[in-house]
């Protein structure tokens, strides 16, 4: 090996012994200096910048083209495990090329890095928030087992180099209102805190090995996220044992004085953020720790343990090793936007549609269509396609383009937009019903786009330059389009309603008159090829709900309310439109043979469940086997129910596969009001099937003495 000037560059050395050696270089001006998310170069030791400010919710994201696949809420509703695994790691793949190609280019800007900020696993508790897109939806079960697979395929599998940093967000009691989120204070439950908003959180840092997480905007019971010793100190390093570096939300330091008013000043401020565990400031107010320090608000010891960690998790990237060490600095920049990678993009597109209704088998359509009318302000707009926090695709698949390839030739297909999404003018209805009056069929792609719902001030995905209104203004198809709708439908000509959109639409009206819905959220890339392969039949939909989908928000408690009573299939008692885990097929599925194993436990033992499902249609599709779980005698408030397992399958018409499942007695367990975990004894019951308890799923119960 070639002699390195200092320790630190020594990559025989072990990390901590480098990290060390490098933080007892450096003076409190440049130890500062490196705590905030533009980290400059340090030229006298040959550190160079830094900026860890990167993006991949779905893809790579704000750094050229890049393969973009689903929104995070499509991904949920894929209820794939192994794919969403699959996706993070054709992501981190890219990720890493675009690093060392920009790295060969001498471009350290950001976007650029290895630090990335996602996943989004807050729970979408209350479906007008507008970052509820960017989640995997209101299920604490379903977050956890789709959030670790996605951290566990950035940061890759070598035992000595980080592939990526994952940083799990936001941490934590995080779902709106967007507006007043630099101010606001989520006051919750020690029961909704344990049961609902931390099992993610808890699932990414302990099995997913996360080396980095996002503090939050808002107070959680009084104390600033990012700065708050109930959740940095004490759950999430002394509880969880968490190792890693915790980062804020951009401005979220700023917010401690200037929004939430915790302290006066932006010295008092970083302090008390550093103080409580928040290492990594996204923003700049951490510049004032130098005169915390001279006013004795914090130490230089205490100051030196966040940019320890810091530097650790560089070293633990490769950042200070000679590329050939690194084995991942070896992948080709040829993999970004590959054949390869748009492939998975299509599935992943595929599996997350959602059939919501199929009344007289309308779908799938018939080969033979002389006409079919494409309707609405969707149906062409390729920036609905990427929701935000995207990439670039190199090309991208409207459902207009997909519906024209996959019509072929001999079908005719005329297109209207009708209306914009929000606009007001009925000038194009004219159009939309002559082509419809002429058609065999009318496809209408209505739903929502990023100025509809999305983040305070964004401005990504909002055509004309403009920005997003944040939360959602009630739960309906905005402007004109269920006129629209109606309009088209009074032709007499058969609809197709699909919607494209990141929360759930109170559809009213067109849940009871439209025979066919499809639900495609923001499919990526690839989107109007997948949402074209199910209309016509060429792929079986099987996607679920990760959602509830309401019939009104007058269902549902005020939105700055963060208990969890009324809200999600667990807490919710009314008749929802679409629940959670709904989702139809092309064909049929029956289940047989429930077994509970042992049928009598005692506390602290696991029961392990099986069924048998089969594919009794005539042809092969998917299956999206759900457990639940219930206490049929809680001592206490407890869930009507809770998804407990769930398996994605493939099955050939008249194919049958036994599944299993392991309850866990942390499962069994229900959350009491101090936050602790206590197992009820007496009867408990499970079932097993395509959707949450009814006709068509095997009921089991077993005994906890």
């Amino acid at each position: 090996m070639a002699e390195s000037s200092f320790p630190f560059q020594n990559p025989d050395l072990p990390v901590s012994a480098r990290v060390d050696d490098l933080v007892s270089r450096l003076t409190l001006e440049e130890k500062v200096s490196q705590m905030m998310s533009s980290a400059p170069a340090i030229a006298r030791l040959g550190i160079p910048e830094y900026d860890w400010w990167n993006e991949c919710l779905h893809g790579v994201g704000r750094a050229g083209i890049a393969t973009v696949f689903p929104q995070a809420i499509g991904l949920a509703a894929m209820w794939d495990v192994p794919l969403m695994h699959r996706i993070a790691v054709a992501i981190s793949d890219e990720a890493r090329a675009k690093h060392h190609e920009a790295l060969r280019n001498g471009d350290r800007g950001r976007y650029k890095g290895l630090t990335f900020w996602t996943p989004n696993i807050n729970i979408f508790r209350d479906p007008r928030w507008g970052r509820g897109q960017e989640t995997y939806g209101e299920d604490p079960y379903l977050t956890a087992r789709l959030g670790v697979a996605f951290v566990r395929g950035l940061q890759g599998e070598d035992p000595r180099y980080l592939k990526l940093v994952a940083t799990p967000k936001h941490y934590a009691v995080h779902s709106g209102p967007e507006h007043a989120r630099h101010e606001f204070d989520a006051r919750v439950s020690a029961r909704d805190l344990w049961d609902t908003y931390l099992p993610a959180f808890e699932a990414c840092v302990r099995e997913g090995r996360a080396v980095s997480v996002m503090g939050a905007y808002n107070r959680t019971n009084g104390e600033p996220c990012c700065a708050s010793p109930t959740l940095l100190e004490e759950i999430l390093r002394k509880r969880w044992g968490f190792d890693g570096y915790v980062v804020s939300d951009c401005g979220a330091i700023r917010d401690i004085y200037h929004g939430h008013k915790v302290v006066a000043t932006a010295e008092e401020a970083a302090a008390l953020a550093v103080r409580h565990g928040c290492d990594l400031n996204c923003g700049v107010t951490y510049s004032a720790l130098v005169k915390a320090v001279e006013k004795g608000l914090i130490t230089e010891a205490e100051i030196d343990r966040s940019v320890r960690r810091l530097f650790t998790a560089r070293m633990r990237l490769g950042m200070f090793d000679p590329p050939e060490r690194v084995p991942y600095a070896q992948i080709p920049y040829s993999v970004n936007d590959c054949a390869e990678h748009r492939a998975l993009a299509l599935q992943a597109a595929r599996e997350s549609i959602v059939l919501l209704k199929n009344e007289g088998n309308l779908l799938p359509l018939a080969g033979n269509l002389r006409a079919v009318a494409v309707i609405g302000p969707n149906a062409d707009a390729e920036l609905v396609l990427l929701g935000n926090y995207n990439g670039t695709p190199s090309s991208a698949v409207t459902p207009l383009q997909g519906i024209r390839a996959r019509a072929g030739a001999r079908t005719e297909v005329r297109y209207a937009p009708g209306c914009e999404v929000a606009g007001t003018s009925t000038a194009g209805f004219a159009e939309a019903i002559q082509a419809a009056r002429s058609a065999d069929v009318a496809i209408l792609v209505l739903g929502l786009d990023q100025a509809q719902e999305g983040e305070e001030g964004q401005r990504e995905g909002v055509a004309g330059g403009g920005s997003s209104q944040g939360d959602r203004v009630g739960l309906g198809l905005p402007g004109v389009q269920e006129e629209l709708l109606r309009a088209v439908h009074a032709t007499g000509t058969p609809v197709v309603l699909v919607l494209l959109n990141g929360s759930p639409i109170a559809l009213g009206w067109a849940a009871e008159h439209v025979p066919a819905i499809v639900e495609a959220w923001y499919p990526g890339e690839e989107g109007g090829t997948a949402i074209a392969e199910v209309l016509w039949g060429d792929y079986s939909p099987a996607g679920r709900l990760p959602i509830t989908f309401y019939r009104s928000d007058a269902d549902l408690p005020p939105f700055t309310d963060y208990a969890m009573a009324g809200r999600t299939y667990r807490y919710f008692q009314g008749q929802p439109l679409f629940p959670f885990g709904f989702g139809l097929s092309y064909t049929t599925f029956a289940y047989t043979g429930l077994r509970v194993s042992p049928e009598q436990i005692a506390p602290g033992e696991s029961v392990t469940v099986t069924a048998e499902v089969r594919n009794t249609g005539p042809r092969a599709g998917d299956e999206v086997v759900q457990l639940y779980l219930r206490a049929l005698e809680p001592g206490g408030p407890a869930p009507l129910r809770a998804l407990a397992g769930f398996a994605r399958l493939h099955l050939e018409a008249g194919e049958a596969r036994t599944v299993s499942f392991t309850l866990s007695p942390q499962q069994m367990a229900r959350v009491d009001e101090g936050g602790e975990r206590v197992l009820d004894p007496g009867a408990y019951e499970v079932s097993v099937g395509g959707g949450q308890p009814g006709p068509g799923c095997v009921i089991g119960r077993f005994c906890m003495r």
